[in-house]
């Protein structure tokens, strides 16, 4: 009964974690992991994309929300697009100009005043350490920015999009010392007798900035203009993502009835979209592993919510929202916020309401965000992440210490009378009704649940999963040394030493458990944790090394309860003749 309830838990285990790991690829919008597809993508369709991300489609007053019509390059001149203007106008000249701030470095495009670029100055690009990471991007080879613009109502009407060339007006580029924000400032001429102008205000230590739309009206009637926001990216996976721990990347939304919602790119492209399209409250976003853009607008302020495929291989998340009436000669403002920037817990939590859950821990958010806490904490007082990935898995295992020991217990019980149990397998072998009757005797006698095991490691396993989200999704791993070789705890191990480590514990608890007398069993026992620790050779060093300090602990605690009840710890190598 030993040696059938060991195996079973081997192969609930090692099928579990295949399920389990194709279920989170296939949840977070990928394919299944150990039989990867390549994104059909190419650099030139990006590019051509990239000049033709189209406007959306003015959304009725009333509110019909409708996912707007796809704008395709070519098909039509871009001035017959509702609310789209030629693109080029007598004056200005397009121009590209890049602020820095301490942690930001953007760039805006004068061509709608819209910002095209952004690096990060304190999280470095993973293969050249010499440069900020880059999120937003408008290349030859992708496709990411975030855009503003107006349309018309009902009523019609042309003004300024995201395609009108602006005037960048003169001022500071760079934060200096002894500031705290930076303002720039982009207008557009008269276009459909509405002028608009757009003010980024970018602030120290912080990846948001406030944007501010200015709606002037300088003709002779009232117009009744809406603003958009939308953030437009190609469906490419974030360059260098490792498909064994490929984490979503797509748009997401968040509102109070709804929460988050995430929404795959093949959705959009097959019209599957289920969101909530109306809200007074919430964001839109664009999610990848470590980093996100979000469009915010005040609560309270009525939005229509809209996700459309703009070109090939070229998406849009974004918000409409109606100005209201402008009469001639007055100005109607509206404030925005854009956060670009990487999924800092504590920084995205002050943003916005919601916000944080751009660091997607899945169904075990109840769980991982309390282990987040705790290990910033632990960080806070070791100021090393690896140290604190130590600490806090030896936290868990003292908060888990009778758990474990029971489960312990009960298998040093069932060690004990694992050679009666083989004695009599090999006596009773052609009476198995009377070999079952007997072992049940046994059990009885000796006061042995077969099952004891494994109740407190099963209600364990929702915790150490939650800290395993917690690990590979912390931006703050990026590029975080631990000791010696391990120079970024978010990437494998260089020289494989961790993996190796790894392998080496799994190995060397199976060898502490009795072996079972079926050799079928017994190559289940050594196989299926080999198999498992393959796929730690390619996890980031961060997951392997708490994995490690879990499996060395785990030893340690059953050898002194072995000890103790009396059950001499013992190797029990294996036998494949």
């Amino acid at each position: 009964m030993n040696d059938i309830r060991r195996t079973i838990l081997w192969v609930i285990f090692g099928f579990s974690m295949v399920l389990l790991w194709d279920q989170w690829q296939l949840f977070n919008g990928h394919k299944a992991t150990f039989f990867p597809s390549p994104v059909a993508s190419t650099a030139a369709p990006a590019a051509k994309a990239a000049s033709a991300a189209g406007v959306p489609t003015p959304v009725p007053q009333a509110g019909v929300n409708a996912v707007p019509a796809t704008s395709v390059p070519g098909a039509a001149p871009v001035a017959t697009l509702p609310g789209a203007l030629p693109a080029t106008t007598p004056s200005a000249t397009k121009e590209r100009v890049v602020v820095n701030t301490d942690v930001l470095s953007v760039t805006f495009d004068t061509e709608g005043g819209t910002p095209v670029h952004s690096s990060f100055l304190k999280h470095k690009d993973m293969t050249d350490q010499s440069a900020g990471f880059v999120l937003l991007d408008q290349s030859a080879a992708r496709v990411y920015v975030a855009q503003s613009g107006l349309i018309a109502s009902a009523a019609g009407g042309s003004f300024p999009t995201h395609k009108t060339l602006m005037t960048a007006v003169p001022g500071e580029r760079t934060l200096k010392d002894g500031e705290d924000s930076l303002d720039i400032k982009f207008e557009s001429a008269d276009v459909g007798g509405i002028k608009l102008v757009k003010t980024y205000t970018l602030k120290r230590g912080v990846y948001d900035m406030a944007v501010r739309h200015d709606v002037i009206n300088t003709g002779t009637a009232a117009a009744s203009p809406q603003l958009y926001l939308q953030l437009v990216r190609d469906g490419n996976k974030p360059p260098g993502e490792s498909s064994f721990y490929s984490t979503f990347t797509g748009p997401a939304l968040y509102t109070e009835a709804q929460k988050y919602q995430k929404v795959e790119f093949s959705d959009i492209e097959k019209n599957k979209v289920d969101v909530e399209k109306r809200s007074t409250n919430g964001y839109v976003a664009m999610v990848q592993h470590y980093f996100a853009s979000a469009w915010m607008l005040a609560d309270g302020v009525q939005r229509d919510i809209f996700l459309r495929k703009v070109d090939t291989n070229l998406y849009a998340v974004g918000m409409i929202t109606a100005l209201g009436e402008i009469a001639p000669g007055t100005t109607k403002t509206m404030e925005a916020k854009l956060f670009v920037g990487p999924q800092i817990e504590k920084q995205l939590e002050a943003i916005a309401p919601g916000l944080e859950l751009v660091k997607d821990y899945g169904w075990l958010t109840i769980l991982a965000k309390p282990l987040y806490w705790l290990l910033d904490k632990l960080h806070g007082f070791l100021q090393n992440w690896g140290w604190s990935i130590v600490a806090l898995v030896v936290l868990l295992k003292a908060a888990f210490y009778w758990l474990n020991a029971k489960a312990y217990a009960s298998m040093a019980k069932m060690k004990a009378v694992n050679p009666k149990i083989m004695e009599m397998r090999e006596r009773l072998k052609d009476k198995p009704q009377e070999m079952q009757q007997a072992m049940m005797k046994m059990y009885k006698d000796e006061k042995v649940n077969p099952m004891g095991g494994c109740f407190p490691i099963l209600i364990q396993i929702p915790v150490f999963i939650a800290l395993y989200w917690v690990l590979l999704s912390s931006v703050e791993m990026r590029n975080a040394p631990w000791i010696l070789w391990i120079k970024d705890l978010s990437s494998p191990d260089p020289y494989f030493i961790l993996p190796i480590v790894m392998t080496f514990t799994t190995m060397l608890q199976t060898a502490l458990n009795p072996t079972p007398p079926d050799p079928m069993q017994a190559k289940l026992m050594w196989f299926m944790p080999l198999i498992f620790s393959v796929m730690f050779f390619f996890f980031p060093a961060g997951l392997v090394l708490y994995w490690i300090t879990n499996n060395v602990l785990s030893i340690a605690q059953q050898w002194v309860i072995n000890t103790r009840m009396g059950v001499p710890p013992q190797f029990n190598l294996p036998k494949f003749k």
